[in-house]
């Protein structure tokens, strides 16, 4: 701290955190939409701050600790206010205790993830990252709206989702993130025309498709979990019968 602090990674972490503080505010009034965005433009920031500070090895253990903060209030509080505020409130006490829920699973995550920091967590991520719960809440909301409108009454499918949310980000499943990828490699020339369509899809449909994207992103540690415990059961019959 004597040394001083990076400000261009440290303020994008604190940018992000804003728009988390400001979802919060908006879920409060009721403008939900608004909230919903500001937790996705939270997200574009908690991915600049850590791409920036790689880039300009300014990577430090007090930006470690700050953007887990941040990453708490904008991917934790934020969206379990948004939710519960939006479509959990009739359910009382199972509601907010839903909520508290993902809240509580994910600090654990990120407090996992802390103490994982340099290992096989580096770049293959133990559990959901509480960025991609959040987003998925954000999403639905979002999706929802846009497709049905306001909600009204009790919707058990909405209150089952933070309860889910929860376990996959403490549970052990691994997921795939943007640090797996090397920039400086060459990619096959059809991953581009795929990443260019997505952004088209995403700026002609941007609650449609990054709902799908994200509902995508959660089933996949799931999927990926199911196809490797086939794997490893095969080999295991194929074993005992040799």
């Amino acid at each position: 701290m004597r040394k001083g602090i990076y400000l261009l990674p440290n303020t994008l972490t604190l940018c992000g955190m804003f728009f988390g503080f400001y979802s919060i505010l908006a879920s409060f009034k009721g403008y939900y939409v608004y909230g919903a965005w500001a937790i996705l433009v939270a997200n574009l920031f908690d991915g600049l701050d850590g791409w920036v500070a790689r880039l300009t090895h300014s990577t430090t253990r007090f930006g470690i600790e700050l953007d887990s903060l941040s990453d708490l209030v904008a991917f934790g509080i934020a969206p379990a206010v948004l939710i519960y505020s939006w479509g959990m409130q009739s359910f009382g006490r199972i509601g907010w205790g839903a909520a508290f829920l993902f809240v509580t699973c994910g600090a654990l995550r990120l407090a996992r993830f802390n103490v994982q920091m340099g290992s096989t967590e580096s770049k293959l991520f133990t559990g959901m990252p509480i960025p991609g719960a959040a987003t998925v809440i954000a999403s639905l909301v979002l999706f929802y709206t846009e497709v049905w409108g306001v909600l009204e009454g009790k919707n058990f499918i909405i209150l089952l989702l933070p309860f889910s949310l929860a376990i996959l980000m403490v549970s052990t499943l691994r997921y795939h993130g943007l640090k797996e990828i090397d920039p400086r490699r060459r990619k096959p020339f059809w991953l581009l025309v795929v990443i260019v369509a997505a952004f088209v899809l995403i700026f002609m449909y941007p609650e449609i498709v990054i709902f799908i994207f994200s509902m995508t992103y959660m089933l996949s540690g799931v999927i990926e979990h199911i196809i490797l415990f086939n794997k490893k059961k095969k080999k295991w019959l194929y074993s005992k019968q040799q």
